[in-house]
């Protein structure tokens, strides 16, 4: 609650300093969908700040691409940490269902025409619900449990440094760096197979952090049809790669998977205020390397080698543009289309993402 009422007030601020703003002239589709980060640059002196609020559900799971029941988990994966005290040589706690919750907030500032810089954070919440089955083996369920976290994630500073812009197309390329300011040391109650109720430290899924600093590098082109085309200049497009890089390992002895992403939508003008899009997005997720020696359970989230995934999502939006022209509002949905996960893992379900920018 504290996090929602915080980014509100941050909201509000800008908003009331929205309506001592000048005119000036826009496409609602200059900006790519509200998820795509770094998507376009701005002029010496300009300002934007913005805010969106991401819900991601996932549920079910799934080993590559073959869909997996509780039961069949628990009596067909073995236990990585079988050996250690109170270990049973298979999986016996199964998540279900998780949710994700951010609010994200981003300021940027154009200290030339080449360069502008971006500064990103984010607050988040998590929730996972789990099957807890009784004993070392069989298929008899004990109870049901479920561990939240919540708090500051990694934050980032980047330089969009413009590449060519010729007409109607342009090209940038995204430098920067992420902070390890998320905790990576969340702890939460649980429940054994043997009943127990400890509070011990949570699998790497459930950590707000990366614990490291890691390199951010994109490319990113758009484009749209002139004004005197056949669509009448209705038409736009883009394409972004995206990739985290990581590097070292954190306090805790591990580093989280390398992210790539690729990206291309299509956006089509209704009216000079509102514009729809439709992006694919191909997305990989290495596995962790090395291992947190506090993460020790019969679940699958435990295992670093159960992490990474390759997915093909489709999405689809709504850019608008106010009145004034320094106020954007933005809407996308994400539904995955392939999931091929080193599993067991979760599947994700669907995502939402709302936005909202101001420019000075």
């Amino acid at each position: 609650m504290k996090q929602t009422c915080f980014a509100a007030c941050v909201f509000l601020s800008f908003a009331c300093a929205s309506a001592f703003a000048d005119t000036g002239t826009a496409r609602p589709d200059s900006h790519a969908p509200i998820t795509v980060m770094g998507d376009h640059y701005h002029k010496r002196g300009e300002w934007m700040f913005s805010y969106r609020f991401m819900h991601m559900s996932m549920r079910d799971n799934r080993d590559g691409t073959t869909d997996l029941a509780p039961d069949g988990i628990v009596t067909g994966y073995a236990n990585r940490f079988f050996g250690n005290p109170m270990q049973p040589p298979t999986l016996r706690v199964v998540p279900t269902e998780m949710s994700m919750d951010m609010h994200m907030l981003g300021a940027m500032y154009a200290p030339s025409d080449a360069v502008t810089l971006m500064f990103m954070t984010n607050l988040i919440r998590k929730e996972m619900d789990h099957i807890t089955y009784m004993g070392g083996m069989g298929t008899q369920q004990l109870g049901r449990f479920t561990t939240e976290t919540q708090g500051l994630g990694d934050s980032s500073i980047s330089a969009l440094v413009r590449l060519s812009e010729q007409g109607h197309h342009r090209w940038h390329l995204t430098v920067g760096m992420s902070a390890p300011t998320g905790a990576t040391d969340e702890t939460g109650q649980i429940l054994t197979p043997m009943g127990m109720t400890p509070s011990p430290r949570l699998p790497y899924p459930m950590q707000l952090g990366s614990g490291t600093w890691d390199v951010l590098l994109g490319l990113t082109y758009a484009g749209h049809t002139s004004p005197t085309g056949r669509t009448d200049g209705n038409l736009g497009w883009g394409l972004q790669t995206r990739s985290v890089i990581r590097t070292g390992s954190n306090d805790e002895g591990y580093t989280l998977g390398d992210e790539h992403t690729l990206s291309g939508w299509m956006s089509w003008r209704l009216s000079g205020a509102v514009s729809t899009s439709a992006r694919l997005q191909a997305y990989r997720r290495g596995n962790i390397d090395g291992i947190d020696p506090r993460i020790m359970a019969p679940v699958q989230t435990a295992d670093p080698d159960n992490q990474g995934q390759t997915r093909l999502d489709l999405a689809v939006g709504v850019n608008m543009i106010m009145p004034d022209q320094r106020h954007r509002l933005a809407l996308e949905w994400i539904k995955p289309l392939r999931q091929d996960l080193d599993g067991p893992q979760m599947k994700t379900d669907w995502q939402l993402t709302a936005g909202w920018q101001f420019s000075l």
